[in-house]
């Protein structure tokens, strides 16, 4: 029969594939039990109730106690860390960067986050990443979509030819001086699908904050997948977040999805910067009248359960997805973001 030092000891082994870090030095153990006859208990205690990964980080705990001689069954119930415990936790997620990228100087992350897919939040990001390179900051995008990456072809950067070094990886830079980060970048060919599970999209997005030679840069956006999943728990868990932006647009089915990623991120305790409503309207060439083509807006409810503003409303431009479709994403008319861009120099 193992003693409880050495169920603890095996428990090591267990790593939280969001923060990196093994449950025992998380104190996610709780009650301990071991009976004369070999059978243990316990209580794992996750960051959050409906974390993606509890099912692996359970079967992980399993298999790490039946290894241990002695061990004739394994009970585990799930809980959840209190509201403290998980501010603590969160406190000291926050990553250093390895020796090899010491010189990496990022000054604010910022996440662009929709609950629901189809909102140009992509474009979104790319159009703000301009914004922000035309007031001469310093400006890199991790594209956090691992499998739905789309950030390159809105920039006009190639699948493949990526250059990387003992240091790390050299992102490509565009004509406005963008640093860009992306799965498409690394395969060979853009149409390329990327099948992966939760733990691998979740270590490639580490990776990319930690492993690529970002330099000094005043602003590093991450152009997060839809929804409230892996990939949006790694990155807003494990980079240091100085506030998130949410992308919606005028249906009501979207806003109540993106209402979703804002009550995860409140669990969380990550700030949100304001709401941006992509096409909001279509207004047609020499012409006053603005037509709600996706109904009436609904983006005020967003700020409001966020306890935000409303900071941009952008149109139907056709013009704008031709430019993303030709990789010319640097020619849009970014104007409608000034109000964003403010935000985030004022923050």
């Amino acid at each position: 029969m193992p003693t409880n030092d050495e169920v603890m000891k095996a428990l090591e082994s267990v790593v939280d594939p969001e923060l990196g870090r093994n449950i025992v030095d998380l104190n996610m153990v709780r009650e301990l039990v071991i009976t004369a006859d070999g059978k243990v208990s316990l209580t794992l205690a996750l960051t959050v109730p409906s974390c993606p990964l509890r099912e692996k980080i359970s079967s992980d705990t399993r298999e790490a106690i039946q290894r241990l001689k002695g061990v004739t069954g394994v009970s585990i119930a799930l809980g959840a860390m209190t509201e403290e415990e998980r501010r603590a936790v969160f406190s000291k997620a926050q990553p250093s960067l390895p020796k090899l990228n010491q010189f990496n100087k990022i000054g604010k992350v910022i996440a662009v986050m929709s609950g629901k897919g189809g909102v140009g939040k992509s474009s979104v990001t790319a159009m703000l990443a301009v914004a922000l390179a035309r007031k001469c900051q310093k400006v890199g995008v991790l594209d956090a979509d691992i499998t739905g990456p789309s950030i390159p072809k809105l920039f006009g950067l190639p699948s493949g030819g990526l250059r990387s070094g003992p240091q790390g990886i050299l992102p490509p830079v565009t004509s406005l001086g963008i640093k860009v980060m992306s799965i498409n970048l690394i395969l060979d060919n853009e149409d390329t699908p990327v099948i992966w599970r939760g733990p691998m999209i979740s270590s490639a997005i580490t990776q990319f904050w930690t492993d690529v030679l970002w330099g000094k840069l005043d602003f590093l956006l991450v152009d997060l997948p839809p929804g409230t999943s892996d990939a949006a728990l790694t990155v807003v868990q494990a980079l240091p977040i100085h506030g998130v932006i949410l992308v919606t647009s005028p249906q009501q089915l979207s806003a109540m999805v993106v209402k979703k990623a804002s009550s995860m991120l409140t669990q969380l305790n990550i700030p949100v910067v304001g709401v941006v409503e992509n096409m909001s309207y279509f207004q047609p060439p020499d012409s006053q009248v603005k037509y709600e083509i996706f109904g009436p807006s609904h983006s005020v409810d967003v700020a409001t359960a966020t306890a935000t503003k409303v900071l941009a409303q952008l149109p139907i431009l056709p013009e704008i997805a031709e430019q993303g479709d030709n990789g010319q994403i640097e020619r849009a008319n970014v104007e409608l973001l000034n109000a964003l861009v403010d935000a985030l120099l004022a923050k």
